[in-house]
């Protein structure tokens, strides 16, 4: 490990962002579309010169040093991004809350006091308090959605696959995606272009409003969610139609055997790390790790036909030019404590569709009000990533889009 990798962070808040930052820590490679932007890289990244810690000490201190970078945190550098810092995230990235047994909660500046999300935690943080521009990510089960949702950001998370996953510490293979949050839409769409192979796709022509999966929002914010939600439709000059049956009679389902794979294959990547270190390891995450040695034969086997499953109903529920508009989270950001399993299962169900089939998933700001702030979701085609960034305005400042969160609207 580098003698900086040591090295502590002076400033309270920053400490509980930043395993590791700089002025830049990183400068950038060449000018670029990025120039002048700063990156928060989630701690599961390479960077060259410095060790991986994935949220935990221990294997921070066992871990090699980097010798590059990886792919992604390369190509922001070529197009002129520095590198401020290696921000935290939840222990061996499994989490939807940004509660670390080891270095705390990055803050949550739209909801102060309230968790920032997961595990992309520390990367979402630093953009919404302005300590960086752009927050490198990643997404298996919404790792970049939520924290985006929670702390009011623009964030995309490509087709699984479509941008190189190599360079990084693993969670779930058959799930993980890197992913990338900033406050802006055009600063998200700079990044897309960066991140995005030039693959063509079908404009989005078409919003399908999914009102039964508006119905897993909180109830008393739903009314201006969806007010919301047809604001960003005009606003996108994209014609909605609402559906009230789309997948969420399903999603039980779909999210089990998520859950189930999910077990199994971070057993496959840390099961052997965790037992030879299960006293470093927070017990939550030990044992959600270590439950997926023990997974019936038959189970993985049924939850790999529902995956299948699923990816036949989104492929016809989701044409190429049509996007699915849902809540990115049913909440906006809970406090650290009292987080009932209800609460973390409806996240889950939100999530869960996009993350089962590999789809791409762009979150917009939704709501913002004294409560906090939730997004709102699009959901497209496998290999749409283009077209969903296509419908962002070039502006460089938030856009007036953002509703606060109060009272519902009379009848």
């Amino acid at each position: 490990m580098s003698d900086s990798d040591r090295g502590a962070i002076d400033d309270g808040a920053d400490s509980s962002v930043w395993r590791l930052a700089g002025a830049p820590l990183v400068a950038a490679s060449n000018p670029g579309s990025l120039s002048g932007s700063r990156v928060a890289v989630k701690d599961l990244f390479a960077v060259a010169g410095h060790a991986i810690g994935a949220g935990n000490p221990t294997w921070l201190a066992g871990a090699p040093v980097q010798a590059t970078h990886a792919p992604a945190v390369q190509a922001l550098l070529n197009a002129g991004a520095d590198i401020t810092g290696i921000a935290h995230t939840d222990e061996l990235a499994y989490g939807s809350l940004g509660l670390n047994a080891h270095y705390g909660m990055p803050p949550n500046p739209v909801s102060p006091g309230r968790v920032p999300g997961g595990s992309s935690s520390g990367s979402a943080s630093a953009v919404a308090l302005g300590l960086a521009d752009i927050g490198l990510g990643t997404d298996a089960a919404g790792s970049v959605r939520v924290p985006a949702s929670y702390c009011g950001l623009y964030s995309m998370r490509p087709t699984h696959g479509m941008v190189p996953n190599t360079g990084r510490v693993s969670l779930a293979p058959s799930f993980d995606t890197i992913g990338w949050m900033t406050r802006t839409p055009g600063l998200l769409k700079r990044v897309s272009d960066v991140l995005l192979p030039s693959r063509p796709a079908r404009p989005v022509d078409q919003l399908v409003l999914a009102a039964d999966l508006f119905d897993l929002a909180d109830p008393s914010l739903r009314p201006r969610l969806l007010e919301s939600a047809h604001a960003w439709a005009d606003s996108l000059a994209v014609p909605v139609r609402v559906r009230e049956n789309t997948c969420a009679s399903r999603l039980d389902a779909w999210a089990e055997a998520l859950g189930v794979v999910q077990a199994v294959e971070m057993w496959q990547v840390h099961g052997v790390w965790v037992e030879e270190h299960y006293e470093s390891v927070s017990p939550s995450v030990a044992e959600t790790i270590l439950a997926g040695g023990s997974m019936p034969v038959e189970y993985l086997a049924w939850a790999r036909d529902v995956m299948s499953q699923a990816r036949l109903a989104l492929t016809e529920l989701l044409p190429p030019g049509t996007a699915l508009l849902q809540p990115a989270a049913p909440t906006a950001a809970p406090e650290p404590t009292g987080n009932g399993i209800a609460l973390r299962t409806a996240t889950v169900l939100l999530s869960c569709a996009a993350s089962t089939a590999g789809l791409p998933a762009l979150t917009l700001p939704g709501l913002r009000g004294p409560d906090g702030a939730i997004g709102l979701g699009l959901v497209t085609a496998a290999g749409g990533d283009r077209a969903l960034t296509a419908l962002l305005t070039d502006q460089d400042t938030c856009q007036d889009t953002v509703w606060p969160i109060g009272p519902a609207p009379s009848a």
